[in-house]
């Protein structure tokens, strides 16, 4: 099961956020959005996202 980085709200399976380092993860997410070029995703500056991944729209 995916769970989502509270901080920065990327998708993992397990263990530590590849990103922030955070290890606070929730279950509760709802939408899921894949970038795969951060750099010119109007989507990606909108969540203000700064890596490629999956990234959950909304973090409870």
């Amino acid at each position: 099961m995916k769970r989502a980085c509270k901080e920065c709200k990327i998708l993992v399976e397990t263990g530590v956020c590849p990103i922030c380092k955070n290890s606070d993860f929730s279950t509760s997410w709802n939408g899921r959005v894949t970038i795969i070029d951060v750099e010119n995703s109007q989507i990606a500056k909108k969540m203000a996202v700064k890596a490629n991944g999956d990234f959950a729209i909304k973090v409870r």
